[in-house]
């Protein structure tokens, strides 16, 4: 038996990258995964199909996170097909980086409707669905929350606030048995990045600064997310956690 054997989970932007990462992993220690997409039901249903070649439990749901009703629809689609929640894990996230002088409203729009709108949402719509013995919720948010990378302005900010919300939301809802914490990646080598122009020399900065001398892999976020996620983390929350093997 896994550690979450019993369980059932949600996982947000779940199609590809640390997302699907976590999904697996969440699956592998016994949960029941929900795989949120928003535009990719391909790339969705091959993470599922993968959990239940494995022996696992899974379902891709579609929900724009960045749309609150859409929020309480996946929320909802989750607790229809397995009757309960237990583990919220808000990964839907975008980036893009621009200078000061060429960010606009859109941009702005876009990096905060799903990166802070959606995460907050989402999270409203699950602690309404836990049950009485509480659930753990955990945001995935970025280094880039602690640090000043020229460029990344916005999607910092948005980073930040997902900070903020953890340690704000842990102490609101710790007496209902609900903790909530971050995961801060440092650079994760995903389909996404990989397709990144100058993803090759992101990788060349980044590896020498970090003391485990290498750049992330999902599996590398994912477990820490189900340590989260268990019973082995039950007095831990409202903590902002640097997975990133080292990298400040």
């Amino acid at each position: 038996m896994g550690k979450l054997t019993g369980k059932v989970a949600v996982v947000s932007g779940a199609s590809k990258g640390i997302g699907a990462g976590i999904a697996e992993d969440l699956a592998r220690e016994g949960a029941s995964v929900v795989v949120n997409y928003a535009k990719s039901p391909a790339q969705a249903n091959a993470v599922v199909k993968k959990i239940k070649a494995s022996g696992g439990v899974a379902k891709a749901v579609q929900a724009d996170l960045s749309k609150p009703g859409e929020a309480k629809k996946l929320i909802a689609a989750a607790v229809a097909e397995f009757g309960k929640l237990d583990i919220l894990v808000n990964n839907a996230g975008v980036y893009s980086f621009a200078p000061l002088d060429q960010i606009d409203e859109e941009l702005y729009e876009r990096i905060f409707g799903l990166n802070v709108k959606g995460l907050l949402f989402t999270t409203q719509a699950a602690v309404n669905a836990f049950g009485e013995n509480g659930g753990a919720v955990i945001n995935i948010s970025s280094i880039a929350s602690l640090s000043a990378v020229p460029t990344s302005s916005v999607y910092s900010a948005t980073k930040a606030a997902v900070d903020s919300f953890t340690r704000t939301l842990a102490a609101e809802l710790g007496p209902k048995g609900i903790r909530v914490n971050s995961v801060l990646p440092g650079p994760v080598e995903t389909e996404g990045t990989q397709a990144m122009e100058g993803f090759e020399q992101l990788r060349d900065t980044f590896v020498p600064q970090t003391p485990l001398g290498r750049i992330g892999q999902p599996r590398d976020i994912a477990t820490a997310v189900s340590f989260l996620a268990s019973e082995d983390s039950g007095w831990i929350t409202g903590q902002v956690i640097p997975v990133s093997g080292g990298l400040r």
